[in-house]
């Protein structure tokens, strides 16, 4: 079973962001990166499919600067056998189109039964890659998926994924693109041969002159800026129970006015 899995470096969940004086990006000095927790998943199922077949090849493909080899070789430790690195300043920091277009171009050199993304990335949210990609490709999607079954002749999988208030249950052909969802799997943890495997295992580095594309972003960002603060919150002390409950009830349609 050969998978591609397309990975993105975001700052770690943990991390606290701050948008730098020009208001043109966030403060990237100090920052700890990892891979895009939804695109952890992806790894993950592809490995598994590799295991359940008991041959095959998990190809990870990422973009973005020098920093973003530590989150390829990570996904390497985790099993992966080969890494594709674009990176170009053109593309590094382009919008969900450019980036598919980059992603598209670098897939048509690998072979694969089915390429997993993440159905979103933490930093920007734009959830829009996957599909893009899958247009690019010309290959079936399935969005938010949580449970994957590849039949025996590699051919077609049934997939659930997640809808509004339930689950959905498709059958695609393969090849196609799939986005991972959480509930999908438990990630493992890297072990400490596989992290001494990862150094010797190839990263391809290429840029976009390579793919022979020609960037062209659709979309570009004006302006960063934090959220307004919160205002303090009110407390309401020394009352039992039920008189706490009369000023709560006040409060929020008095002061609040939102009922």
């Amino acid at each position: 079973m050969k998978s591609l899995v397309c990975l993105k470096q975001v700052p770690d969940t943990e991390t606290q962001i701050k948008v730098n004086p020009e208001g043109t990006g966030i403060v990237t000095e100090g920052i700890k990166h990892i891979i895009n927790p939804y695109d952890e998943f992806s790894v993950e199922e592809a490995l598994r499919l590799k295991e359940k077949f008991k041959e095959g090849e998990v190809v990870i493909l990422a973009i973005g600067p020098d920093r973003a080899t530590e989150s390829i070789r990570t996904a390497l430790a985790m099993g992966a056998d080969r890494g594709i690195h674009v990176n170009d300043p053109a593309v590094n920091t382009a919008d969900p189109f450019a980036v598919a277009q980059a992603l598209a171009a670098a897939a048509k050199d690998v072979q694969y039964d089915v390429i997993f993304c993440g159905h979103r990335a933490i930093d920007d949210d734009f959830c829009e890659v996957g599909a893009m990609l899958a247009e690019f490709l010309g290959l079936p999607q399935v969005t938010l998926v949580t449970k994957v079954e590849v039949a025996a002749d590699k051919k077609s999988a049934i997939l659930e994924r997640d809808i509004e208030g339930g689950k959905e249950t498709v059958e695609v052909p393969l090849p196609c693109v799939v986005t991972s969802q959480k509930g999908l799997n438990e990630p493992r943890y890297a072990s400490l041969p596989g992290i001494m495997k990862a150094k010797k295992k190839p990263i391809d580095a290429k840029n976009a002159a390579a793919l022979g594309v020609s960037v062209e972003a659709k979309l570009q960002s004006k302006e960063y800026s934090m959220p307004p603060e919160r205002k303090a919150g009110k407390k309401i002390e020394g009352l039992e129970p039920p008189d706490a409950a009369k000023q709560v009830v006040q409060a929020l349609r008095n002061e609040a006015k939102i009922i």
